[in-house]
């Protein structure tokens, strides 16, 4: 490949560093073209699994501000630029890894903190953002729920109590 031509490659990569909010480096040796486009179809709409060179991605990583270890840059590379939930992909790609062993989660980058392999397949075992979110409501909705009970009984208990000192009072009034 010419100069302007590795170039072009650094600043693409850059920009899908700079852009995404995760990037997953992965190890693809011995997949299928067929593998391949099943793994990406997994991915996700938010996801753009890019198979790169990897001096020109380690330039573009620190180019964009983002430090990897060396050691993620050993053998064929893939990375899983992921622009929406990071989840919903780490999901995609662990499953896939269950599937084919061939595919090795290398790491990753969220946020632009560094990753291990470990880490992504602890992000993989969260519930999706949707979910956590609904889950939240969920809890205010109860906490209110909750809180209502608590001052409607206030004033039944009061009435009840007015009810019962009534009461007392018209036994002992008509005991007298």
């Amino acid at each position: 490949m010419a100069r302007p031509d590795k170039a072009a490659a650094v600043a693409e990569l850059t920009d899908k560093f700079r852009n995404s909010n995760a990037a997953v480096l992965t190890e693809y040796r011995g997949l299928t073209v067929a593998q391949l486009k099943t793994l990406r179809r997994s991915l996700g709409e938010n996801a753009q699994y890019t198979v790169v060179k990897n001096t020109l991605t380690k330039i573009a990583a620190s180019e964009a501000g983002i430090t990897l270890d060396d050691q993620l840059f050993a053998g064929p590379t893939a990375v899983a630029f992921v622009t929406g939930d990071p989840v919903e992909s780490a999901k995609g790609l662990r499953d896939f890894a269950k599937e084919n062993p061939n595919l090795i989660i290398k790491g990753g980058v969220l946020d632009g903190k560094a990753l291990s392999a470990d880490e992504i397949k602890k992000l993989a075992d969260l519930e999706s953002r949707e979910v956590l979110l609904s889950k939240l409501a969920g809890a205010f909705k109860a906490k209110q729920s909750q809180a209502a009970s608590v001052f409607q009984a206030l004033p039944s208990k009061l009435v009840r109590t007015v009810d019962a000192l009534r009461a007392k009072q018209a036994e002992q009034g008509g005991a007298e």
